[in-house]
């Protein structure tokens, strides 16, 4: 729970920070806390640690490089799965150096909401990561563009890809909505209104043979899932 006032607005998002590195975390810290709107409870350089720290903070949202100790594999993919099941309030922000897809379907394995998958090059854009924690302790998903982009250009060069009967516009807004963006964000960001990119949407969603979706977590699983299958 929120429990201190932003400049009279609302409260600040409580963020539990953990990477391996110590540089790397406490410069991240240094950047959320600049802006004011939100609150590093916890640092931690593990996975035992975080997993610790959200259950004696309840943070709005865990931001984890997704490999830290004691294997340094997917611990930020695996700390994810286990504060679902003991805390399902919390967002997760898995950090990575890497742009396989595999790494955020894991990660949305078990639903997308309040999860995103964010490139490590991203964290020097703090508007850019403060509003991933944002749309995450929303409830919403958020998957890095780098990924959507190479998960669109690869399933495009099949052959039998779908991808290839959809006209730029579609292709545009498959982008955004598979970043997790709802229909007004969309809109303003295609210069489109917001009619326009529902029926865009449905058409796009026609055309890959996906089962219609208003919920936007649910439909950036859709997409990424059929982005990222075999053809």
């Amino acid at each position: 729970m929120r429990a201190m006032e932003t400049n009279g607005n609302s409260p600040p998002i409580r963020v539990v920070l953990a990477d391996d590195h110590y540089l790397l975390r406490e410069g991240l810290r240094g950047l959320l806390e600049s802006r004011g709107d939100v609150e590093v409870v916890a640092t931690c350089g593990d996975l035992d640690s975080l997993l610790a720290a959200v259950d004696e903070h309840r943070p709005d949202v865990v931001v984890t490089d997704i490999r830290m100790p004691p294997s340094g594999g997917d611990e930020g993919i695996q700390a994810a799965a286990r504060i679902r099941d003991a805390s399902p309030d919390t967002g997760v922000v898995v950090l990575s150096h890497y742009a396989d897809p595999a790494y955020a379907l894991a990660l949305f394995d078990a639903g997308t909401a309040r999860r995103a998958y964010l490139l490590k090059e991203r964290i020097d854009d703090v508007d850019q990561l403060v509003a991933a924690i944002r749309t995450v302790a929303d409830g919403g998903s958020v998957v890095d563009p780098n990924v959507v982009d190479r998960l669109v250009d690869a399933k495009a060069h099949a052959e039998q890809s779908q991808l290839h009967e959809l006209t730029p516009r579609e292709r545009d807004v498959l982008r955004e909505m598979a970043e997790g963006k709802n229909n007004a964000a969309i809109a303003s960001s295609l210069f489109l209104s917001e009619r326009s990119v529902e029926k865009v949407i449905h058409s796009i969603f026609r055309k890959l043979g996906i089962a219609w979706e208003t919920a936007i977590h649910k439909r950036v699983k859709a997409v990424i899932v059929y982005l990222a299958d075999e053809p």
